[in-house]
């Protein structure tokens, strides 16, 4: 089961950490990620982590501003984001598969489980 919290509104400029409760897909055999999805538009990888290696990769012009981790001993994934802006507003949804690869991949059709999402407003 995935849960996220932490999302809401925040100024531009501002900062926000989201979590994903990851019970289950924590440890060593799940890749977990981090997906957004603005209106109108397509779903967008924004980071992923490796449960056995710790591996992680960013979307597009998304490693300067966020950063994911995971917490073995929580069961949780998190989303720190700094220097938000207008375009980062969309709902965040957490994801994972089940898989003892090393490398880590952001790509939606990977992606077997997923959270019900937490919006992330980014307005004055």
């Amino acid at each position: 089961q995935l849960v996220e919290s932490g999302g809401g509104l925040v100024q531009p400029g501002g900062s926000l950490r989201l979590s994903c409760a990851a019970s289950g897909f924590t440890g060593d055999y799940a890749h977990i990620a981090w997906f957004r999805q603005a209106p109108g538009k397509e779903r967008e990888g924004v980071a992923c982590i490796g449960g056995r290696t710790g591996d992680t990769a960013y979307g597009d012009s998304m490693r300067d501003r966020f950063s994911i981790s995971m917490d073995n001993a929580k069961n949780s994934v998190d989303l720190q984001m700094k220097n938000l802006n207008s375009e980062d507003t969309a709902v965040y949804y957490c994801a994972a598969h089940r898989t003892y690869g090393s490398t880590c991949h952001i790509e939606v059709w990977l992606y077997d489980h997923w959270g019900q999402g937490t919006q992330v407003t980014v307005s004055t």
